[in-house]
């Protein structure tokens, strides 16, 4: 590969930086097409339920300290395809509901920098009912400047000092998608670990994804004793570094700290943060640290440090949870910097019970065992993963052919629950924007529990939404589901429908001959 000119930038200005931003203000939604960018990890139904459990918690505690008419915001970070909030909408409400106590009433606020992503979620049909009902808005929010949420529903605008509530900051795959200051520390001195960036040739008609594939990073040290000076703000912490690593790069999260501080500056009292990253609390994963790689999905991400953001707001007063043991893909925190964060117990139980004994980690590293392991599963081991992981859309479709395979061995009560999975999944299904046929599957696999009705009313669905895409065999589907329910014209127009797209179809000719003879 041929390089052009090279440049040389402190890390957090680094053109890379930039590159990611416009990677996602073009690619809007269709960022998480085919989990180009990961995004199941993070929007699951098990880890909206473990969030929804932590913030039906901190409710609890509201309800417990002070009876206020204010509703608490709970304010999403790059809110991305959506669908990690429509599942704890979904499960917070139904905790509420089934509860039945008396609780501070609550406001989501989904924010994301692409504005394309707000719109798309405003007209999204999942998320209209929580619009309606006042549980939902929306706003763009830049983390690197904003310091106001301008909201897109109610048109109203939250500033400094404007809520009386704590609120609650969600910020998954989020700090590790910021700017970032790039240090490295040697012989207890901190220097700045400047990039140099080659760029390929032609360059400036290359897409941001190809560009950030092909872009070439280089780092030189600098001397940078403006970290060490007393006045810098977050002092204590490079000092530990100073004092504790050597031969160590460290990626210091500037930027989500201050993001952090713009955002608590918008409540009286504190915040609540659950987060969930690729990120380390430890300082000894920080060790010997080599420069940082692009991990490139699309746009990119690094590894984000939870230890400095947990340092500066314990040092504050604040109190964190994190996992007592090392995680493997994602590591799920929840920081209260709150007036006597002690006193917020239910919260801190529900991080116990939902993230700490067994929480998303777990459940991410099981998942992939089981996918390698699908088809030597038996049905009751796949109906207990489905129900662990809240009857989750994307493992239905992976197990629909072990499923099958299955099913002439099922008994009624295992064919029952197939049926009430899918109906529980097809409740909280949200659809995304590059569409599957979900209802196809769950309808040809009740037709072949022999569950007619309900087997019509999935085939049906899914051939008005794919009208142009309807496979033949869906209509011969629901003709033998209507004689079956001794709809009998209806059967005969789906066996019309199917001989227009194979008009030499054996069984469909045999059976329309055999009723118009009649």
């Amino acid at each position: 590969m041929t390089f052009e000119n090279k440049q040389r930038y402190r890390y957090s200005e680094a053109p890379i930086w930039n590159i990611q931003r416009k990677y996602y203000e073009e690619k809007g939604m269709k960022a998480w097409n085919n989990d180009q960018v990961p995004q199941y990890i993070t929007s699951n139904p098990m880890i909206a339920t473990a969030y929804a459990e932590m913030i039906f918690g901190f409710l609890q505690d509201r309800a417990n300290k002070e009876n206020s008419s204010e509703p608490v915001m709970i304010v999403e970070l790059g809110a991305g395809a959506g669908r990690f909030a429509f599942h704890v909408l979904s499960e917070l409400c139904q905790l509420r509901d089934y509860a039945g106590t008396s609780l501070p009433s609550f406001r989501y606020i989904m924010t994301d920098l692409a504005m394309d992503n707000v719109l798309a979620w405003r007209e999204h049909p999942a998320l209209q009912s929580f619009i309606a009902e006042g549980l939902l808005d929306f706003a763009r929010f830049d983390a690197v400047h904003d310091t106001v949420l301008n909201l897109v529903v109610s048109g109203a605008t939250i500033s400094e000092g404007d809520l009386k509530q704590p609120s609650i900051i969600i910020a998954n795959y989020f700090f590790d998608s910021i700017p970032q200051e790039l240090i490295y520390v040697g012989d207890g001195r901190i220097y700045e670990a400047d990039v140099i960036v080659e760029y390929p040739e032609h360059h400036g008609s290359l897409k941001p994804s190809d560009l950030l594939d092909q872009i070439s990073l280089h780092y030189e040290h600098r001397r940078a004793p403006e970290y060490e000076q007393e006045t810098y703000p977050y002092r204590d912490v490079i000092a530990i570094y100073q004092e504790q690593l050597e031969d160590s790069h460290i990626l210091f999260p500037v930027a989500g700290i201050t993001c952090l501080e713009r955002l608590n500056r918008l409540s009286q009292a504190g915040f609540l943060l659950i987060t969930a990253d690729k990120g380390d609390h430890l300082l000894d994963n920080w060790k010997f640290a080599e420069p940082p790689e692009l991990v490139l999905h699309g746009s990119f991400s690094l590894t984000a440090n939870y230890h400095a953001i947990q340092h500066v707001f314990e040092q504050r007063g604040a109190i964190s949870l994190f996992p007592p043991h090392h995680y493997k893909n994602i590591n799920v925190g929840c920081i209260l910097n709150l007036n006597k964060p002690m006193d917020y117990s239910n919260t801190r139980l529900a991080y116990r019970r939902c993230i700490k004994r067994f929480g998303p980690d777990e459940f991410f590293s099981l998942k992939m065992g089981i996918d390698r392991n699908l088809d030597n599963m038996g049905l009751q081991q796949i109906l207990s993963f489905w129900r662990l992981g809240g009857y989750d859309a994307e493992f239905f479709i992976q197990s629909t052919k072990r499923i099958s395979s299955l099913l002439p061995d099922a008994n009624d009560e295992e064919r029952q629950d197939i049926l009430s999975g899918i109906q529980l999944m097809w409740s909280s299904y949200y659809v995304m924007e590059q569409r599957y046929d979900l209802a196809l599957d769950a309808g040809l696999l009740l037709f072949e529990s022999e569950m007619y009705e309900e087997s019509k009313r999935f085939l049906e669905i899914s051939i008005h939404q794919e009208q142009d895409e309807v496979v033949s065999t869906v209509f011969y589907c629901l003709a033998i589901c209507c004689f079956e329910l001794e709809l009998v014209e209806d059967a005969l127009g789906y066996l019309r429908k199917l001989l227009e797209l194979e008009p030499d179809h054996e069984e469909a000719l045999a059976l329309l001959n055999e009723f118009e003879l009649e």
